[in-house]
């Protein structure tokens, strides 16, 4: 069975290859990746209001299409999210502030 954020980067890679007139994603892959950080900042915006609101289906919807505008700026960036499960899994174990700690500036 394939891993829910597999299957919507899959999805994502193979829209970007779509017409900008019939894909969201072809669309915003055509504007750039300033625009699509730009859309991403704006639904965490959106997440965030939505968890300071205290509405659960709100945030579920608002954090769903925040992973949905991730996948396009990490495709876009060719990261896959076992790149991301890979960094995951090196800081597993880490005090998040011995790990912050170790980051170079």
């Amino acid at each position: 069975m394939t891993d829910r954020f597999d299957q919507l980067m899959a999805t994502v890679l193979e829209r970007r290859m779509s017409h900008p007139d019939t894909s969201y994603v072809a669309r915003l892959t055509a504007k750039g990746r300033a625009k699509m950080a730009q859309k991403l900042g704006e639904e965490a915006v959106e997440t965030v209001i939505a968890a300071m609101g205290d509405d659960r289906e709100a945030l579920i919807g608002e954090s769903a299409d925040l992973m949905f505008h991730l996948a396009v700026l990490l495709a876009d960036a060719d990261i896959s999210f076992d790149d991301i499960r890979a960094e995951l899994s090196r800081r597993e174990g880490l005090s998040g502030l011995d790990e912050k700690a170790g980051r170079k500036s």
